[in-house]
């Protein structure tokens, strides 16, 4: 047995109670009140997440105390902003464009269970991740699609979101076909993108850009709000 393979069976793994304090603590600091069905459900994401990530790649992150906080925690900070944009009752449907592993969009189905969230993936393995999380852990509405998001075919959505997907220009360009009249876009960035708000089609209003703070993070992070004008 090689030095390198006897290190990684031996690395010790985070216990329960441990990543279910953190998570507890994430969600507090961020005023999200975290029922214990929605922990348990997020954890069991967190360990589907780790396990098919030694398979299929579906993050750079591989230990579980460093998927909770660059992940799910940076995932549930656009819980709260999210609800406050979609207050009223209604169907609300929710598009997550190049979801990966379904960040953010497996966060909002847990987070949010009365929105029907898509998450759509150039991935045929991503996008089937995220229709075995959906149906390993109960989310009905939940929904991975394999596409390209220009060539999706859906009814339109309350909001669409990305992270880490592309340019402003290019994820309004690319989805703008898919937005519902009043519909807005929620792109997740780290640092405030000004260059990518200067390159905006004239057609679409930058209207709000708002800093989130991701518990056990230092790193930026903001909300880049838009509409079509």
């Amino acid at each position: 047995m090689t030095a390198l393979a006897h290190s990684r069976e031996t690395t010790p793994q985070p216990a329960a109670d441990t990543l279910q304090l953190s998570l507890s603590d994430a969600a507090a600091q961020l005023r999200l009140d975290l029922s214990p069905a929605q922990s348990e459900t997020l954890l069991s994401f967190l360990a589907l997440l780790q396990r098919w990530n030694a398979t299929y790649n579906l993050t750079s992150v591989r230990d579980p105390t460093g998927m909770l906080t660059q992940h799910l925690a940076d995932c549930l900070a656009v819980i709260l902003p999210l609800r406050q944009r979609l207050s009223t009752d209604g169907p609300y449907r929710v598009l997550d464009v190049g979801s990966g592993g379904g960040l953010p969009g497996v966060v909002i189905a847990v987070m949010c269970p009365s929105i029907t969230v898509v998450c759509v993936d150039t991935v045929g393995k991503k996008a089937a991740f995220v229709r075995q999380v959906a149906a390993e852990l109960r989310l009905p509405k939940l929904q991975g699609i394999h596409s390209r998001v220009e060539a999706l075919t859906a009814p339109t959505f309350d909001l669409i979101t990305a992270r880490a997907f592309a340019s402003l220009a290019d994820l309004v360009q690319l989805t703008r076909r898919h937005l519902a009249p009043g519909a807005v876009w929620m792109a997740m960035k780290g640092k405030r993108p000004d260059a990518e708000i200067a390159a905006l089609p004239p057609d679409v209003t930058m209207f709000h850009v708002e800093q989130i703070k991701v518990p056990g993070l230092t790193a930026d992070r903001c909300l880049v709000w838009m509409r079509p004008t």
